[in-house]
């Protein structure tokens, strides 16, 4: 019996009663597994195909150290690991039968069980996603904001908001997002279950958007934060993403997040002027 011990279950609930509270400990850090699981958890009592997921927890000493799950679309979710943990992990899965398509997790997480993962199965790690992740610390609204205001969206509003997400995919190269979208799959997309924001000009035209997920442990996250190109550099992505930043801490939440391309200089200098600060590196990899 290894020291560290993994604990497999595919009861979302059984999992969440052993791990919600690791989950919660460290909001910001767990964001990503916080939205998935609890996506999971709904999905599950509304379809009953939650069974297909699986999900683990390392449990040490009587505490638990980190947690694993594996979607039914294949896409492994990590918290922080040792480079051994993740091997140890890698072997386990492997061992199962369990095939990932991709993983994501904190930067060294990643690049550890992409490596482990190759040894042990022969499949090549191919990078597709790197990210840096911000938390809001003081909410800093840009002065002076741009003339307008901020407008929850409606039902009337849903080809606008279906059409920026395309082309926010196109944007970033998230290719598999823009499939589902074009098949019709918008629940089952990653922005199906967002609350969208529209900044409007006085003349109540729409000319960005931002969007934010539930509170999940007293975390939402804000994403995505989308304006058209021609639209761009009038400060409307600042206010539109303070917006919606001030209404979910008017509605209970403690961590405020959100993840940027780490390339795009002008998105992270303005993030940071509005008040969040840098907390870690994500990064993902797929299986060939």
């Amino acid at each position: 019996m290894l020291p560290d011990d993994w604990h497999l279950t595919q009861d979302v609930d059984d999992f969440l009663a052993q791990a919600g509270d690791f989950l919660c400990s460290r909001p910001a850090l767990h964001n990503t597994p916080l939205t998935d699981i609890e996506k999971l958890r709904i999905r599950g009592a509304a379809e009953d195909d939650a069974e297909a997921a699986v999900f683990g927890r390392l449990e040490s000493g009587g505490e638990i150290r980190a947690i694993f799950y594996l979607t039914p679309r294949g896409r492994l979710g990590l918290t922080p690991l040792s480079v051994e943990q993740t091997d140890t992990l890698a072997a386990h899965l492997a061992a199962l039968g369990h095939s990932p398509s991709n993983v994501i997790a904190d930067h060294d997480t990643a690049g550890a069980f992409a490596e482990s993962w190759q040894r042990h199965t022969s499949a090549a790690p191919v990078p597709f996603w790197r990210t840096h992740l911000y938390r809001l610390g003081t909410l800093t609204p840009p002065q002076p904001p741009p003339e307008g205001q901020g407008r929850i969206t409606g039902a009337k509003d849903r080809e606008q908001v279906v059409c920026w997400c395309r082309e926010f995919c196109v944007d970033v190269g998230e290719q598999s997002s823009i499939d589902l979208i074009d098949a019709g799959c918008w629940d089952d997309s990653r922005f199906g279950d967002r609350h969208f924001t529209f900044w409007e000009t006085p003349d109540g035209t729409p000319v960005s958007m931002a969007a934010a997920t539930s509170i999940v442990g007293g975390m939402v996250r804000v994403d995505p934060v989308y304006t058209p190109v021609h639209l761009r550099g009038h400060g409307y992505a600042g206010a539109v993403t303070v917006e919606v930043s001030r209404a979910t801490l008017a509605a209970g939440a403690t961590d405020v997040v959100l993840f940027t391309d780490p390339d795009n200089l002008t998105s992270n200098a303005l993030y940071q002027r509005i008040g969040y600060v840098h907390v870690a590196d994500f990064a993902g990899y797929r299986f060939s």
